[in-house]
């Protein structure tokens, strides 16, 4: 997931239908207040932010003229941003917390947090983010984001819609020139991406500019979907006009100062390089993993980790007939053997996406021994767009519009088909379909437990760690149909240890990219190709690796501790209820799981 920060699309709704039912029933003047304030929170970073409304399906009736609109990408904007934040705290701060309920105490604790950690970036750094440091790079940059948001969360039903796209197209060169503009700036400052991450990311500007002007993806989508609607129009000559006269040429500015940035790229691959680095580097471990674990207990707990994990797969390579060398040299041999490698081929990717299909299906049959509440909204299984798949991470989750105008989407990177090797693949649909992703976040998009307004931001460490715990589910289902696929399960968790180690490798004791994807290679015997992509998109997002393992082991721990407690009386699908009560960070999710079960 991407990001794995995730917008939780609530559909189209609006005013009261947002608001929680339990605060509104209860009706107690400070619930009544807080709810009153998370309403018009919500509404204001709606009308704040164009692609919030989109991602939501609210960019409709009073709200249709932010479909036309991208938000701006400037040093004025991050400043505007920084004083709503600063006031937003000052607001919440106001409610009198000791006469709110538990929930709305809960809810009031989770949007400060989440506030506080927002604040940080520009007020101590400069910057939008401790965790993606960079205004440009190969996982990020309006080049990146701006094609793929018009491809798969710009809905085009009427005629308004693809003049809205229109819209939006143009806006996206000015778009682009404000982000180059704010990249020579912060350049300026020793804010730069790492050399090979700029020539990854000029591989991708180049892609994205290859193509004549009407044979654009920016242009196809329109004209495809415009055209699937039956919208009359001169779409493909209109899209055309604006790529070739405003985003092309915005692009070339682009390109040309990426170009000329680029030799000034300082040595290092972590963010230690950069002013103030190791800073940075602890506020975004604090904010992936909502701990105050240090790099250096994250390291020895990745590295314990990677042994325990080890020693099970050992167990599992041995009754397979692979008992030689280390436990990632033998699952090398595994990746490669022509049983576990589908074809290199249009068919072959077609075969691999219906695999994984099977295995949702499959883990959907057994959903109701493990969850009282499911999931409702539909999920896609596509490749990740040929224009960005040389930068994008291997696998990714984008939630689903309650409206139904827009699925959730699971993304599958497939430049390489040989990097998924068949065995690996049910924990990967396990992990970012259901029970993972998909279901944790489509329960919290249609609880009403919760404001709308907890529903458009999550934490790395609960999802991710939720997302891995998921995979033991699947397990306890029974779903890994042979040895080689709990393998594949066991390999998921062995990569996710691996992650500590590098991820504190780069960014606390300084090792090189080669270094720490040598180290990959060797510890989890995947692909190096997937491995390193996996790596760089490491080094330019710190911290972020290391929420999956940290979250997984929090989640695994509370499940013992209510196992224990409750011994007879204890109920996973009364345990797995808590996803209703939203994302949260982990030390409130110990809090609330251990409330709960006091309450029984």
């Amino acid at each position: 997931m991407d990001r794995r920060t995730f917008i939780a699309a609530t559909g189209a709704l609006a005013g009261s239908a947002l608001l929680p039912a339990r605060s509104l029933a209860q009706g107690s003047r400070a619930d009544t207040a807080a709810d009153a304030l998370y309403e018009q929170l919500f509404q204001e970073a709606v009308a704040r932010s164009p692609e919030l409304a989109t991602s939501l399906g609210l960019d409709n009736g009073a709200r249709a003229a932010l479909k036309s609109q991208l938000s701006p990408r400037t040093a004025a904007e991050r400043q505007k941003n920084l004083a709503v934040t600063r006031e937003t705290l000052r607001r919440l701060r106001t409610l009198d917390r000791a006469a709110l309920s538990d929930a709305n105490k809960l809810n009031t604790d989770v949007l400060i947090y989440s506030a506080e950690a927002r604040e940080i970036a520009p007020a101590r750094f400069g910057i939008d983010s401790v965790v993606r440091p960079y205004p440009i790079f190969q996982q990020g940059g309006a080049y990146f984001s701006v094609p793929d948001f018009l491809n798969s969360a710009h809905t085009i039903r009427t005629a308004a819609d693809a003049e809205a796209y229109l819209a939006r197209l143009d806006a996206f060169a000015r778009v682009l020139d404000d982000e180059t503009a704010e990249q020579r700036a912060q350049a300026a400052r020793g804010f730069l991406a790492p050399g090979w991450s700029l020539d990854l990311t000029l591989v991708q500007m180049r892609k994205l500019r290859g193509s004549p002007a009407a044979e654009a993806g920016l242009v196809r989508s329109l004209v495809t979907r415009a055209r699937a609607a039956n919208i009359a129009g001169d779409w493909q000559g209109r899209a055309t006009r604006i790529v070739e006269s405003r985003v092309y040429p915005a692009l070339d500015r682009q390109i040309a100062a990426i170009e000329a940035l680029r030799p000034s790229s300082r040595a290092g691959d972590g963010v230690w390089r950069l002013p103030d680095g190791d800073a940075i580097y602890a506020a975004a471990l604090e904010q992936m993993t909502t701990t105050t674990m240090s790099p250096e207990e994250v390291h020895r707990m990745g590295l314990s980790q990677v042994t325990e994990i080890g020693a099970e797969l050992d167990t599992i390579l041995r009754g397979e007939g692979l008992a030689q060398g280390s436990v990632g040299a033998r699952l090398a041999l595994l990746n490669a053997r022509a049983d576990q490698v589908y074809p290199d081929t249009a068919e072959g990717r077609a075969a691999l996406i219906e695999s994984l299909n099977e295995d949702v299906r499959r883990i959907n049959a057994q959903l109701p021994r493990f969850f009282a509440t499911l999931p409702t909204q539909p999920l896609e299984i596509r490749a990740v767009p040929v224009e960005i798949q040389d930068g994008a991470s291997n696998g990714y989750y984008r939630s689903a519009s309650l409206d139904g105008s827009r699925p959730a989407i699971y993304f599958i990177n497939l430049k390489d088909v040989r990097d998924w090797p068949k065995y690996t693949l049910p924990a990967l649909s396990f992990h970012e379909g259901n029970p993972g992703h998909h279901l944790q976040i489509s329960i919290a998009q249609t609880s009403r437990d919760i404001p709308t307004l907890r529903k458009l931001g999550g934490f790395s460490s609960y999802s991710e760690g939720w997302a891995l715990y998921a995979e033991s589910v699947a397990n306890e289902a029974g779903v890994y149909r042979t040895p080689l696929e709990r393998a594949g399960f066991l390999q998921s968790y062995l990569f996710r240890a691996t992650r500590l180690v590098v991820d504190t490798g780069l960014h606390a004791k300084r090792w090189s990219r080669e270094k720490a994807t040598d180290y990959m290679v060797e510890t989890t015997g995947f692909a190096r190709p997937r491995t390193q992509r996996e790596v760089e998109r490491y080094c330019t997002q710190p911290g972020q690796a290391c929420s999956y393992k940290v979250g997984h082991g929090v989640w695994s721990r509370l499940r013992e501790e209510a196992e224990r407690a409750q011994g007879r009386r204890f109920d996973v699908k009364q345990f797995h209820e808590v996803l209703k009560e939203g994302a949260m960070p982990l030390t409130i999710l110990e809090a609330r799981v251990r409330a709960r079960m006091a309450a029984g």
